[in-house]
């Protein structure tokens, strides 16, 4: 296996929890290198739902060692939280390591997040999740950040609370002009979070780099997907890190001839929570069988997804940006049932097709998909569903097979793996 990234290719929410999941199988470490609590999750086993925001999809498998690298903004409060919530289902957590150098999401973080979206209004709004992301992430940037390591020591987190708490103070009162920030407050609730949180802490770029030069097995996993990365998303609609697989290297501590393959997880449609565009939106019957049918209600705030066809622009996109080895398709179940299926292979700007996504949001808007229509197949229920993942690819429907070439031949890159259900044994494994 040696070292393999899993990235979402879409707006996230394509289902990567569960393909990290079963790639975990076949690792010694599973990594993730980007992103905060404002990522979900799911991971289903036999009976059992897992969803986690911060813990990596591996925490599950107590033989491995999972990894929360210093790309990731962590929120100590949610982070404790999980470690609780999974340890009352009979986990005993000894297999985590967390990045010294990870940033803090700080209170005073969420309530800006919060401030600072309601200053732009109804029409102007992102859609943030509210859970201090995009701040936490500012101050990282502006070098105004707390570190996981300034945690450890109460002298060292006084200090940089007293030159930063009259800074976010002012910043905070020119929004609302009434909520107060307390230095005694925050030093006292965040050094107990360092307090619980302390025998997690390592430099995990050291161990990383170990554990790869000595052959081990290691998963990257990140959180949401290609169109939510800050540089190459649908900005400022995006989330505030780079979500690419070039962010593996930066989030993690590795260099980029460490990072063997990526893979890419791409929904059978296309799905996006909050503003911004979304060129294949269905509003009409069709988007609400996909709502329903997929449970597209987000994972960390549980507000319905925005639902659309396949849109090839927006995964050809995220084949280049990521160089995709291989693709895995999910939630291809959801498409059980229509009438016909079409996929966008790509946009009408003013008379001409184009199969390349602008950075423009304006010139966006005046972009209309180009469809091809496909067949559907059958409805299948979940046992149904079970007997084709056992017997493999040749099982399947005729049309989905096709639906899957059609795809395969649009990327250029092959199919690697084909999820039917939430299930682990819910999965045709190709390779």
């Amino acid at each position: 296996m040696g070292t393999t990234a899993i990235v979402g290719t879409q707006w996230g929410d394509e289902g990567k929890g569960k393909i990290t999941d079963v790639y975990a199988e076949d690792a010694d470490i599973i990594a993730r290198f980007q992103g905060g609590n404002n990522a979900g999750h799911t991971i289903v086993v036999k009976d059992e739902v897992y969803k986690f925001h911060l813990l990596p999809s591996g925490i599950i498998r107590p033989e491995k060692t999972v990894v929360i690298g210093n790309g990731v903004v962590i929120d100590p409060e949610v982070l404790l939280k999980e470690l609780g919530d999974i340890e009352a289902r009979g986990f005993k957590v000894n297999n985590l390591l967390i990045s010294d150098r990870a940033h803090v999401i700080m209170s005073y973080h969420k309530l800006l997040d919060g401030l600072q979206e309601q200053s732009l209004g109804e029409a102007k709004k992102i859609g943030t999740t509210k859970r201090g992301i995009g701040p936490t992430y500012g101050d990282k940037i502006g070098r105004y950040g707390i570190r996981i390591h300034d945690l450890i020591d109460e002298k060292d987190l006084s200090e940089r609370l007293d030159a930063l708490v009259p800074l976010r103070q002012r910043m905070i009162f020119a929004y609302d002009g009434e909520s107060k920030i307390s230095k005694e407050e925050l030093l006292d609730k965040y050094t107990e979070y360092g307090r619980k949180l302390s025998k997690y802490v390592t430099d995990t770029s050291v161990f990383l780099n170990k554990a790869i030069d000595e052959g081990k097995n290691v998963l990257f996993e990140g959180a949401q997907g290609a169109m939510l990365d800050v540089d190459f998303g649908t900005y400022p609609y995006t989330t505030s890190s780079h979500t690419v697989s070039g962010g593996v290297c930066i989030g993690l501590g590795i260099g980029p001839k460490k990072v063997h393959r990526v893979i890419g997880v791409v929904k059978a449609y296309t799905t996006r929570v909050g503003g911004g565009p979304l060129p294949t939106e269905l509003t009409d019957e069709i988007g609400e069988h996909l709502l329903n049918k997929g449970g597209e209600y987000g994972t960390t705030t549980g507000r319905p997804r925005r639902c659309g066809w396949l849109d090839l622009v927006v995964v050809r996109h995220a084949v280049r940006l990521n160089s995709l080895d291989a693709v895995v398709i999910t939630k291809i179940d959801v498409l059980n049932g229509l009438k016909n299926i079409k996929v966008c292979r790509a946009y009408e700007l003013d008379g001409k097709e184009t199969v390349n996504f602008p950075s423009n949001l304006k010139v966006l808007a005046r972009c209309k998909p180009v469809y091809d229509e496909l067949a559907s197949w059958d409805d299948f229920s979940k046992e149904e569903g079970l007997k084709m993942a056992e017997e493999g690819y040749d099982a399947l429907p005729n049309e989905m097979k096709v639906y899957l070439k059609y795809i395969e031949k649009n990327l250029g890159v092959p199919i690697e793996m084909v999820s039917l259900g939430p299930g682990r044994g819910e999965t045709v494994d190709l390779r």
